[in-house]
This record gives structure tokens, sequence and C-alpha cells, in this order.
């Protein structure tokens, strides 16, 4: 017997239209916590602004915690996946790979600041966020180790100096991102970008 074809509507798929409803919440869910941090950024007023009732929100998430873990979630994954693919290109010099990769995290947290203020300041101001940041935070110091150990080889530190210099590094310009964010201090994002890539390359290797 020949299953039921799903029903469409509008010329979408039922995984189709709820796969569009999660995407308008976590896009409600980036507005609201970038303006307005957790407390603006409650269940109702993101609903609200996805136009979108409570029952279709839980179709997607089981709290609103979850919801604002999965936007950070995936501004880190923009950033890693960007930043590896500059690393990774078999052109130009380490160098220029180095500033290429550091341009992408600069530029997709300072492009678009709702990102940068999820990213570096609210999620780290929302007590049941932090610890998910500092994990999120400690894997690009990783990858930022591992990295220069794939880009320098026989020149880069030992494992445990290279993590070392992977947290002061990551720490140093998540915290030189977040001025720029606060607009504490008078620096532009290529600037940050030159300061950053003279820093890595500076202390990645021996």
């Amino acid at each position: 017997m020949t299953s039921p074809t799903p029903r469409r509507y509008a010329g979408l798929s039922g995984d189709q239209r709820s796969a569009l409803r999660r995407e308008s919440l976590l896009e409600a869910g980036l507005e609201l916590f970038a303006a307005a941090g957790s407390r603006g950024a409650t269940m109702t007023a993101i609903c609200a602004r996805a136009k979108l009732t409570e029952r279709y929100f839980y179709e997607s998430f089981s709290s609103r915690d979850e919801l604002l873990e999965k936007i950070l979630d995936g501004i880190a994954d923009e950033v890693r996946d960007a930043g590896l693919a500059a690393l990774r290109t078999s052109e130009g010099t380490l160098e220029e790979r180095a500033r290429d990769a550091i341009t992408s995290f600069v530029s997709l947290l300072t492009d678009d600041p709702r990102k940068g203020r999820v990213a570096m300041i609210e999620s780290a101001a929302y007590e049941p966020l932090r610890a998910h940041r500092r994990a999120v935070l400690h894997g690009f110091a990783q990858m930022v180790a591992d990295e220069a150990t794939r880009m320098y080889g026989d020149r880069a530190w030992p494992p445990h100096q290279g993590q070392i210099n992977g947290l002061l590094f990551v720490g140093g310009l998540a915290e030189l991102v977040t001025a720029w964010l606060n607009e504490e201090i008078a620096i532009t994002p290529d600037e940050i970008v030159e300061a950053a890539t003279y820093q890595f390359t500076s202390t990645a290797h021996r």
C-alpha cells in the first residue's frame, strides 16, 4: 500500500515550515537578546516578534534558555567555519591567512553588532549561559592552539603552552571586541584585526 503524500501549504512541506518557524524564533531571539538582554528576551516577547504562538515555540525549543543557547552556538559556528576556511586555504602566507581568519571573526561580530553583543556581552551577563559561553571560548582557544601547531609545525609551542597562548589570545580579542561594542575605546575593527594578527603571529610559535 502506498503511503499518503504529506500535505503541503504554499508549496512547503511540514518540515520546511517547521524549519522556517524555528529560524524566525532564533532571529527574534537574537534581536531581543541583543537589544534588551535576557530580561527583554522573554518567551512571550520572542513569540510576539516572530508572530508565532507559544505552541510553535515548543515545537522547536524546550525553554527560552535553550533558544538563547542555540543562538550563541549558531554565532560560534559561523565564526568557526569562516575562520577555519581562511586558515586552511592553500593561498597566501601564514600571516595573510591568519589575518583573514581574524578578519572573519571581527567582521561577523562588528558588521552585525547584535551578534557581537550576544556573544561577547549579554551571554556573559546572563548566569544560565555563562558556563556555556566559557566552554565556547575554551573551545576556540583550543582551536587556535591546534591551528598554530598545524601552521607552524616544529616551531609551534608544545601543547600545554599552546593552550595557554590560545586562551590569552582568544580572551584578549574578545575583550577588545567588547570594548569596541561598548564604545569604550577609540579603535576601528580594522585596527582590532591588525593588533590581533600581530599578537597571534608573534606568540603562536617559538
